[in-house]
Parts: structure tokens; sequence; C-alpha cells
């Protein structure tokens, strides 16, 4: 089964009109506001960890993280279970993230790996994220983002999982910046203990009552090499056609 296409074929002048500099220290999210609370942003060659229960904004913040990587000239490979590439495009799209000269020229690579109607099984899954490693240490990509381990999870056991984790840490020794969402109930507590431990930055996403609606809430767990961060809040609300709102934390309650 073809999951991955190692066709690295991507650059073009024409894009480097679109894309801004940057100081290849920090990975900017895009977003002021969020950057604030994050130490003006995730540190590079990190691996960040954002966990939430469902419909609380991991995807959402994932996707202003790849917008803020490619504004910033980085470039990015996308694995996800949580979408097709027709359904991602538009998705960014109703964000006001419009993303699709990046694609289009290769600065953004997107490998959905959800296949409907396959009969997973451990060593399957095994198999999967070895060649998942082996993709990510071979690619050209500069930032690499899973979205979301939670399919993963259900098929593996807690030491394949740690193993994954591992790997990935190698190669972010090596120059990767990888991110990585998660269902919380989809883990034991004691494996999201130890992989919240091999993780440089943590982000809990959660929703908050204001007045008689809920909104996302982004928990600053840890970010090395930061001071201050723990505990910073950034709530907010996506609205079709506009994107990311943020709502200040004086009328929310978490």
């Amino acid at each position: 089964m073809a999951i991955f296409d190692d066709d690295e074929d991507s650059g073009n002048s024409y894009l480097n009109d679109l894309i801004g500099g940057s100081d290849k220290e920090i990975l900017s999210t895009g977003n002021p506001e969020i950057d604030r609370k994050i130490a003006d942003g995730l540190p590079l060659y990190s691996m960040t960890l954002i966990e939430g229960e469902n419909d609380t904004g991991k995807s959402v913040i994932t996707q202003q993280i790849m917008w803020g990587a490619m504004k910033n000239s980085f470039t990015v490979d996308l694995f996800t279970t949580e979408s097709t590439v027709k359904s991602f495009l538009k998705q960014m799209e109703s964000m006001s993230l419009d993303i699709s000269d990046y694609y289009a020229w290769g600065y953004i690579r997107v490998f959905p790996l959800h296949v409907v109607g396959f009969d997973w099984d451990e060593t399957d899954m095994q198999g999967i994220l070895g060649r998942l490693v082996a993709h990510m240490q071979k690619s050209k990509a500069e930032v690499i983002i899973i979205d979301s381990l939670t399919l993963f999870a259900e098929y593996a056991s807690t030491d394949v999982i740690m193993t994954f984790f591992t790997n990935c840490k190698t190669l972010v020794d090596n120059g990767k910046t990888i991110l990585i969402t998660l269902h919380t109930y989809a883990f034991e507590e004691d494996s999201l203990v130890r992989i919240r431990s091999t993780c440089d930055a943590h982000l809990v996403m959660k929703k908050s009552l204001i007045g008689d609606k809920y909104v996302m809430v982004m928990e600053v767990g840890k970010v090395r090499g930061a001071r201050k961060t723990t505990g910073n809040l950034v709530s907010f609300e996506v609205h079709p056609g506009y994107g990311m709102k943020i709502i200040p934390m004086s009328v929310a309650k978490v």
C-alpha cells in the first residue's frame, strides 16, 4: 500500500515573493496574541504535544502554526488522520488562511493516513509508524505535523507508541521540528505522563463557557527555554470565512 510519496520537487522563485523572512530560531504561529503566550513562538528543533478532547481546537491550532511556518519560509509535511487533502484545503480557506499557492508549489505536502475499510492490527500499525519515521527522516520538510496520533493508539501498544516518540526525538536532534496532536481520552494517564515528559512543548486544548456559548481555550503546559509561560491561556472562536477571533480571558470561565 503506497501511503507516502517521496517526490521532493518543490521550490520556485515565484513563491519566494509570498514568503517572509525568518530568524530561524522560533516557529511563529503567525498570530501575535498566540505567540505572546508561548514566548514569541515554539522553539525550532523541538517536539510539541497538542492534546485535548474532541472539538477543542487541536486541528485549528496546528493549522495556524502551519500558516505561520510557511509565512516564515519553512516547508511543511502534514500527516493527517483527520481529513483528506481536499477537506484540509477547504478548512484552511475557511479560516482565511489561503495556502493554495504554497500547496501548489510543494511548500506544504499533505499525507492522509486514515484508510477507510482497512482493518489494522498491532503488527500493521508498528510497520506504519516505522515507515512514518523513515519518511520524516528522508523528507526535506523542516516542520512535520501529525494530526492526530489517536488512531495509532487504538491499535498500537504503549511500547510501540513510546518507541515512536523516542524516534521522533532523534529526528528533532537532527534538525526537524515536530508537532503531534492526540485525544487525551485515548491514552492511559501513565502513558500520557511519559509522552508529555519527552516533549519540549506541551499545549492543552479545552472548552470554556462564555455566557451561553463555548469557546476554545489553549493552555500552555510548558515551552522549552521559555520563562513564565506555564499556565498562560488563550481563548478563541473560529468564524467561517474570518478565521480565529481571540476572546479576552477576562470574560471567560475555564
